[in-house]
């Protein structure tokens, strides 16, 4: 029998609650079948009745019948999807930024997975270069959709040199078996100068655009290099001509695709327009926002969202000073806004801190790719104020930045109040004017 699945958290009032399973236990069987992974916990828990077989913390086997209403969760998340592990990558990527990270950070940040199920469950981007046979037949078979896929090249031999393995170059026929099974995928492109732009661009992009509606959408964002790569493949960064001419082909594809699907498809991250000192597309050209999560729109819907909530500002307020915090990527955006927002409300001080990225390289501008020290290095004494931190910054579950230190580390450090703003701009405004705002949510 497999070790099953370790529960992780139980919902206060669910029915896992009821029934006395607590974290720590283990969910060894569905209906007499062994759990491997999440799949199986999932397909098993999805009918209305079904039998748990979970081994207690001291040992004791619980045989427990679940009855669930229509609707109904039971109510429990467990640790990991496999009782063996993550699947990891086996790939030797030469733009990898895993490769590119310093010791002394988070450990998970140095984990390098490539598992289908996560890309399932979470979002996450996956190569496909590790699966089986058994694997691709599983999600056909299954119907284990959408999957999040990292492309890079559709030419199988520019593929397995950019990833440094012989199985990369399988992809075309990996996807057309996806799409045949009528399995959604969420491509991704990471473009590096004189490797895989021009002319296999243009291939990728047309390649995956005929597998629409298979292919919903693909995102296409800019190599990420740190300082950190003495002994890695030399690659350079975009110059700001070579993203402007990208984002011209970019209109192209898009109103090409527009007239053929209805879909704009094809959608470059926020990194390439600020880069080529452009503006930032309309909100139609993101359709239904499918890669946000991927740095693609995120400005646009910040923006949309903003001034969806712009005539429910106050025009004055009792006197108030921010700093806002983020990487210099950004720098013109949140000044430009932050001017028109001290122009439109009398009282309020808002000041906007670039910080420089010392720990990866100027050449990383994200804001969530910076580390607590090098804000404090560079915020200095706030005398108490209060400062804003976007939650990109910050880890997934926990107030924790990339560098292992807390927020309220960074609080100490700089003698401020930290305020935490989701990448939401009305949530923005609220925490500027420091109330909620009775206006129409964006959508």
């Amino acid at each position: 029998m497999s070790k099953g699945l370790v529960v992780a958290a139980v919902h206060s009032g669910s029915i896992a609650e009821e029934m006395e399973i607590e974290v720590g236990d283990r969910v060894l069987a569905v209906n007499d079948e062994e759990l491997n992974d999440l799949i199986d916990f999932q397909f098993g828990i999805s009918e209305e009745d079904f039998l748990l077989l979970i081994e207690k913390s001291d040992g004791e086997l619980w045989e427990l019948e679940i009855e669930k209403g229509p609707g109904e969760f039971l109510g429990l998340e467990v640790e990991t999807v496999s009782a063996k592990g993550l699947k990891k990558c086996c790939n030797n990527c030469s733009f990898c930024f895993v490769a590119q990270m310093p010791k002394g950070m988070r450990s998970s940040l140095y984990d390098k997975d490539d598992d289908y199920r996560l890309s399932l469950t979470q979002g996450s981007f996956i190569t496909l270069s590790n699966l089986s046979e058994e694997e691709i037949t599983r999600i056909t078979s299954l119907h284990l959709t959408p999957m999040y896929v990292s492309v890079h090249a559709w030419n199988p031999e520019v593929r397995t040199q950019l990833m440094r393995n012989p199985q990369a170059g399988k992809l075309p026929e990996q996807f057309q078996r996806f799409a045949e099974a009528g399995i959604v995928v969420h491509a991704q492109i990471v473009l590096i100068p004189e490797h895989n732009d021009g002319d296999v661009l243009r291939e990728t992009i047309e390649r995956l655009g005929e597998l629409y509606p298979s292919v919903q959408s693909i995102a296409v964002v800019p190599v990420g290099l740190t300082r950190y790569r003495e002994k890695l493949t030399p690659l350079r960064g975009f110059t700001a001509d070579e993203a402007s001419r990208i984002l011209d082909q970019a209109e192209t594809w898009q109103k090409d695709f527009f007239t053929q699907t209805g879909r704009h498809l094809v959608y470059f991250s926020d990194e390439f327009y600020v880069l080529a000192g452009r503006e930032f597309p309309e909100l139609e050209i993101y359709d239904d926002f499918p890669q946000l999560e991927n740095g693609v729109g995120m400005a646009r819907k910040f923006i949309s969202e903003m001034e969806a909530g712009w005539e429910g500002l106050p025009h004055e307020i009792s006197e108030r000073c921010l700093h806002l915090i983020t990487g210099a990527a950004a720098q013109g955006f949140f000044e430009r806004w932050g001017n028109r927002l001290m122009n439109r409300i009398k009282g309020l001080r808002l000041a906007v801190h670039s910080i420089r990225n010392d720990f990866f390289g100027l050449s990383v501008t994200a804001a969530g790719l910076l580390t607590a020290r090098d804000i404090a290095q560079q915020l200095g004494d706030l005398q108490g104020e209060e400062f804003l931190i976007p939650r990109t910054m910050l880890k997934a579950d926990e107030d924790i930045f990339l560098d292992d230190l807390s927020v309220e580390w960074l609080e100490h450090e700089v003698n401020g109040k930290a305020s935490i703003v989701e990448n939401d701009g009305l949530a923005f405004l609220e925490h500027v004017v420091g109330y909620s705002l009775e206006v129409e949510r964006f959508e």
